[in-house]
């Protein structure tokens, strides 16, 4: 049975974001949308719930088909109220004074304590305020459900608990899933919709396998694009000998058949169409200035303690050596920001700063965190490139282009600017550092899933060396050469994250 009916749906703002979109969504379909930061996945979910206008094209519902849409932002009049409040207020009002065991349900179904339960909204953390929105949605009982980056903020654990939550949903009710998480995509999609400006692509996969399929589509419209053009080619080269013989000869019909082969070769260049380009966000690039120093760091039975001292994790006898790069695995509030932390006072601070940790002296930064707290809200993009590196005017702006950023970006306060473009600035300033370790907390946070893959191939031709903290099971596995585990307060060395992965998933 159909549900939404999607027909030459077109959004301009400014350039398209898409044009003619052909969809249908029917019972099971869990469809997910993938697409590059600002390229209208957010937008296209808007249309489909009903809340903006396309500029062109039609959506139409089936009679009576309530839809639950969670995005991306909380409403600030949730802050003040109770986690429990903020859902119940979800509900009609005589169904929050007769039904309020609802939401009891729902909140059970994700694993969200009794003591959470209480807490305000605006305290609660980025992570456990996605799962308030869902729940919130989730407690309606919506026929169609549209999940907008759900797994932002989200830990490993909370994943994992959405990607259950999701299979427990009736198997016929269908689910759109705006996400660049790779491996997210994979466990809870069967459809994958690829948008583009001109000609979307929809395939019956989930992520990875469409992706491949995308990439054999669009390399065959490539082979097919260059042979078209070969062939005009060829043909005007035939045109032009046979005009030469036609005029030596006063030949009519060669004149006649040299105009033929030049309509030909009009005609199919006409025609042909190049492969679809997709326009970057913006590069990410990274460096490496080298080091001969072939153990970079040393932690020697160093204590990881909370602020009141409690002991976290001892580090036992590691070696963090050139051409490592290194996951730090384990569970929440084990203690790998705070060793994360640690590494980084060593590296900046006086040698010997950091009881049990030593760095050599060769060792130059490049730290990232998840907050990007290295960028100031109040300074411009253009600014604090002219401030931090020795680059004058023109090659600063020249940087932040090739970072996808416009004259108009570059002006702008950094606390303006979108968290895709904020991480891609986070990310010439790591390049413009030229460190020769990086430090790297949540680094994909923020990225779409080009930027993710650019990371991952810079990380890994620059042959840097890194010790970094992830929630992207795909980033993980694609760029860990070596895997560090936190677990009962001790830190040991495993062969892959796999075991972790699957313990995180049991655990209730």
């Amino acid at each position: 049975m159909t549900s939404i009916n999607i027909r030459n749906l077109g959004i301009t703002l400014g350039s398209p974001l898409f044009a003619k979109l052909n969809l249908t969504v029917g019972a099971g379909d869990r469809i997910g949308l993938v697409a590059a930061n600002g390229r209208g996945k957010s937008t296209l979910l808007r249309c489909l719930a009903g809340t903006l206008e396309a500029s062109e094209g039609d959506v139409t519902r089936s009679r009576g088909l309530t839809i639950g849409h969670v995005e991306q932002d909380v409403p600030p009049a949730l802050l003040p109220l109770p986690f429990h409040d903020a859902v119940l207020q979800a509900l009609p009002e005589d169904q929050q004074l007769n039904e309020s065991w609802r939401v009891d349900m729902v909140l059970e179904a994700l694993d969200v304590p009794d003591a959470m339960r209480e807490r305000p909204v605006g305290q609660l953390s980025g992570g456990w305020q996605r799962l308030a929105m869902l729940a919130r949605v989730s407690v309606t009982e919506p026929d169609v459900l549209m999940l907008d980056e759900p797994t932002n903020h989200l830990d490993l654990g909370k994943i994992a608990r959405l990607e259950d939550w999701l299979t427990t949903l009736p198997r016929d009710m269908p689910v759109i899933i705006s996400s660049h998480d790779r491996a997210f995509l994979d466990a809870t999609t069967n459809r994958t919709l690829f948008l583009r400006p001109e000609q979307s692509a929809i395939f019956a996969l989930p992520y990875s396998a469409a992706r491949a399929a995308l990439d054999e589509a669009d390399a065959s419209d490539e082979r097919r694009y260059q042979r078209d053009l070969k062939t005009a080619q060829q043909l005007r080269q035939q045109a032009a000998k046979l005009n030469n013989i036609g005029i030596n000869s006063g030949s009519d019909l060669l004149v006649v058949k040299t105009k033929q082969l030049k309509q030909r070769a009009d005609k199919l260049e006409d025609a042909a169409k190049p492969a679809h380009l997709e326009r970057s966000s913006g590069a990410i690039r990274l460096a490496n200035r080298g080091t001969h120093a072939k153990v970079l760091l040393t932690l020697d039975d160093a204590a990881v303690t909370t602020p009141d001292g409690t002991l976290l994790v001892r580090t036992a006898k590691q070696f963090i050596c050139q051409g490592d790069r290194i996951v730090l695995l384990g569970a929440n509030g084990v203690g790998k920001s705070r060793l994360v932390g640690m590494l980084r006072r060593a590296v900046l601070e006086a040698d010997g700063a950091v009881e049990g940790i030593k760095a050599t002296p060769s060792l130059v930064l490049g730290y990232g965190d998840q907050a990007l707290g290295e960028l100031d809200d109040q300074e411009t993009p253009m600014r604090m490139i002219i401030r931090r590196f020795d680059v004058g005017d023109a090659r600063a702006r020249s940087l932040l282009a090739g970072a996808g950023m416009t004259i108009e970006m570059q002006g702008k306060p950094i606390g303006r600017l979108s968290g895709g473009q904020k991480a891609r600035l986070g990310m010439l300033a790591l390049r413009l550092t030229n460190p020769n370790f990086y430090l790297l907390d949540e680094p994909t946070n923020h990225l779409d899933i080009e930027g993710q893959e650019a990371l991952e191939s810079e990380l890994m031709a620059q042959q840097a060396s890194c010790l970094l903290v992830s929630h992207d099971r795909r980033f993980i596995r694609n760029v860990g050469n070596r895997f560090w585990l936190i677990e009962k307060r001790k830190l040991v060395e495993v062969e892959s994250p796999e075991a972790f992965f699957a313990a995180v998933a049991l655990v209730p």
